[in-house]
């Protein structure tokens, strides 16, 4: 029997926010739809069809491994996490290596308005491992991102605090493919106490 190839494009979930404004809950943790939220966001990934999922957890690792069922995904635990989504970054993109994957879909765990709808439009637009595509709303840029495996050494280099890829984006941003998904999909993030009334 032959093995199948591995999928293209992997699922990166970031996951792992200490909640600082939320009074310290972890975001993978808070309930939405009676399932912790990084249950809802990988699940997400897999609808879209992405078979391979990694998932950086943080804040409370050992309490989301217990709580949400992602047996289907890889773990991957970033000690660095209290340094901001720049580590998780690093850590999520280093443990691709070696998967064959030459692509990665980047969600954020706090965003749940954006469904499979959005995330199978951004995977459709990817080529190769040159590839650079971002969701957009209403033409502005926004999450998920796919970054093609010929990227990641650039975006670890730069990824740095809370910034993430922001800086890598910017300095090519001509090189960033859009894909408009404010028709189904809301970009807003679960940062502060207000926010938590987008959970259902």
């Amino acid at each position: 029997m032959t093995e199948k190839p591995a999928p293209p494009v992997a699922g990166l979930l970031l996951a792992a926010g200490g909640g600082r404004r939320l009074g310290g809950r972890p975001k993978a943790l808070l309930p939405h739809r009676g399932r912790p939220l990084v249950e809802h966001a990988a699940g997400v990934l897999r609808t879209a069809g992405l078979t391979r999922v990694h998932v950086v957890l943080g804040a409370r690792a050992a309490a989301v491994r217990e709580q949400a069922e992602l047996g289907d995904c890889v773990l991957v635990e970033n000690p660095d996490w209290a340094d901001g989504m720049g580590s998780s970054l690093r850590a999520g993109l280093d443990s691709l290596a070696g998967t064959g994957a030459l692509a990665a879909l980047v969600s954020l765990v706090d965003q749940p308005g954006i469904g499979p709808e959005a995330v199978a439009r951004v995977l459709a637009a990817y080529e190769d491992e040159t590839s650079l595509v971002s969701a957009a709303y209403d033409g502005v840029r926004g999450h998920p991102v796919l970054f093609g495996a010929a990227h990641w050494a650039g975006i670890a280099a730069t990824a740095t605090g809370d910034q993430g890829a922001r800086a890598y984006l910017k300095e090519h941003r001509g090189s960033i493919g859009l894909v408009e998904c404010g028709d189904v999909a809301q970009p807003y993030d679960i940062d502060t106490e207000a926010d938590l009334g987008h959970l259902e």
